[in-house]
């Protein structure tokens, strides 16, 4: 696997090495090991999965203090733009974000350590997405940045129309009003 540093300090792409033909294909999706190695001690405790359709936009979600989750996050099936967000106060790319490109084809990965908020566009007409986290989901400590903040100015590159949300993300908050990490 090829381990690529972002424009963000701690979030990673990760581009496994898929071998391929008629057949069909095989790649390690992750090694404990090499992942430590390369990007740092991570316990992963939990595989989850979720499928949507085209313009369903997840997030931009996060857990507050110590229930915050680092997330390793890939595309099975379609294509969605993955975003993280620093929420990180003492970073200097804090309030910044770095976007990502992750479908079923180029079978990238992206790296999302604690202190960030997470979210996904679906590109495709479907998407099933995949991530290991690496402490439980908190509902009490969970917290929804709005996906069009005019702080952050996301670049998303469907129309506000073609949006899908949940009813949870349509009440986000805005970055401003945001719990941030030390």
């Amino acid at each position: 696997m090829k381990y690529i540093q972002t424009e963000i300090e701690g979030v990673w792409l990760i581009q496994p090495v898929c071998y391929g033909d008629e057949r069909g294909y095989f790649m390690e999706v992750f090694k404990e090991e090499e992942f430590h190695s390369n990007i740092g001690p991570v316990h992963f405790l939990q595989d989850n999965e979720s499928k949507s359709s085209y313009g369903v936009l997840r997030g931009l979600h996060y857990q507050k203090g110590d229930k915050s989750q680092a997330k390793l996050v890939r595309v099975i099936k379609g294509e969605v733009l993955d975003v993280a967000v620093d929420l990180r106060r003492s970073s200097s790319t804090f309030g910044q974000y770095v976007s990502m490109l992750l479908t079923e084809e180029n079978k990238r990965q992206f790296f999302i350590p604690r202190g960030f908020a997470h979210g996904f566009l679906v590109l495709s007409e479907e998407a099933i997405f995949t991530y290991k986290v690496d402490n439980v989901y908190a509902p009490d400590a969970e917290a929804s940045i709005a996906y069009n903040d005019k702080t952050l100015k996301i670049d998303w590159p469907i129309t506000v129309d073609k949006i899908s949300l949940s009813e949870k993300d349509k009440l986000a908050s805005s970055f401003l009003e945001a719990i941030y990490f030390d």
